[in-house]
């Protein structure tokens, strides 16, 4: 019973609109005491109070129940309103009115959602009080209703709570399974890559194409791979990790992930511009990743007749990082989606896959990891997306 009725005073005290009913209900009838109480056959709590007559009644607190009028509207489930117990033929003789010294009275039914009695809203006082009044009755049995309709809502509430939270403990799950899958891939992928690279070396000439093709896609699966792994440590909390050193040639770095997208990409002119000696205190190979994600996310979706241009500058204590493809405008609702997981656009022109929809997010997870950005603007002549980041001290 203990762990039942905790439950049903937290109920009750989630509801926000109780502590407003019950002064209502005192200012209608001018009854210095009301509150809502559980009931059974064999118990009465109370759940919340509204105590001017000093009864030191607080929710939780207990009464015999065959002391209580309570106990009628529990066998009977209908209301008992009185307004002189002292006129009244029924109750005038009634034990409960000479322990609790109250001349007026009501006690309403309550329902849980099931259709199950839950207890009552209840209210007493030393005086007369005309509570059988029309408006006064139908504003009684109103409250009632409105509080047994919000027992309904708290029920509704705390299951969809409890299917979220499992929904929750099942995804946290699910992300760790493929964490763990991602790193289990590796060993049997890095196997195929090696084989594959020692036959390339080794086989006919009428053999490299297949090798090639079996080459570019292994090197796919890892790309996806490493992907989902960034994305999984990232939902488990660990976000994008760093491995943060001074950098005095980051262009070389840049340059090495220009070069393999070419290689990928044969058909498609990339123009770089990177300045000598650019000296970060960064994550090289995460800027990399980076500032491949942008290009091949260009590649894809720019326009395959114009090239894909790659810009850096070290300038005025920040470093930028852009990448540029000519093609139709992004739509302002588009630009709000693109650096979501999992959210792909339609728009590819590159002849490859679309991938998983990370590349975006990933890109700007890093960007915020080293304490930048990663901003995109787009017009009619091109899109631009811009890593900036101040530089810090070396």
């Amino acid at each position: 019973m203990k762990q039942s009725l905790d439950a049903d005073i937290a109920t009750i005290a989630k509801i926000s609109a109780v502590p407003t009913i019950l002064e209502a209900v005192a200012e209608l009838t001018g009854l210095g005491f009301v509150c809502i109480a559980r009931v059974t056959p064999t118990s009465w709590h109370s759940c919340a109070v509204l105590d001017k007559l000093g009864f030191n009644l607080v929710p939780g607190s207990a009464l015999d129940i065959s002391t209580t009028l309570c106990q009628e509207v529990q066998h009977t489930r209908c209301a008992v309103i009185i307004d002189a117990v002292s006129e009244s033929e029924q109750y005038r003789d009634h034990h409960t009115p000479r322990i609790y010294g109250f001349e007026s009275y009501f006690s309403i039914p309550l329902y849980r959602p099931s259709g199950e009695y839950f207890g009552s809203l209840c209210g007493l006082d030393k005086h007369r009080a005309e509570l059988n009044k029309t408006a006064t009755r139908n504003t009684l049995m109103l409250f009632a209703d409105l509080i047994s309709r919000q027992l309904q809502s708290e029920v509704v509430l705390d299951e969809a709570q409890a299917a979220l939270s499992d929904e929750m403990r099942t995804a946290k799950l699910r992300e760790q399974f493929i964490a763990m899958l991602g790193h289990d891939i590796r060993t049997p992928l890095s196997t195929i890559m090696n084989g594959t690279e020692i036959l390339r070396h080794r086989a006919p000439a009428s053999l490299m194409p297949l090798l090639d093709t079996m080459h570019r896609s292994s090197h796919r699966i890892a790309a996806m791979i490493d992907d989902v792994t960034d994305f999984t440590r990232g939902r488990m909390g660990g976000g994008i990790a760093l491995n943060l050193q001074h950098e005095s040639n980051l262009e070389w770095s840049l340059q090495q992930a220009i070069d393999e997208l070419r290689n990928v990409f044969p058909q498609r002119e990339i123009v770089a511009e990177l300045p000598a000696a650019i000296a970060l205190r960064c994550d090289a190979p995460r800027l990399v990743q980076l500032l491949s994600n942008l290009l091949k996310n260009a590649i894809i979706h720019g326009s395959p007749s114009t090239p894909v241009r790659v810009g850096a500058r070290l300038a005025d204590g920040m470093f930028e990082l852009s990448v540029t493809n000519s093609g139709p405008a992004i739509p302002a609702e588009t630009q709000a989606q693109l650096f979501k997981p999992f959210w792909r656009s339609d728009s590819a022109t590159g002849g490859q896959g679309l991938g998983l929809g990370l590349g975006l997010f990933i890109a700007s997870e890093i960007a915020v990891s080293h304490g930048g950005v990663l901003e995109v603007t787009s017009s009619d002549a091109a899109t631009t997306f811009t890593y900036r980041c101040r530089v810090a001290p070396t």
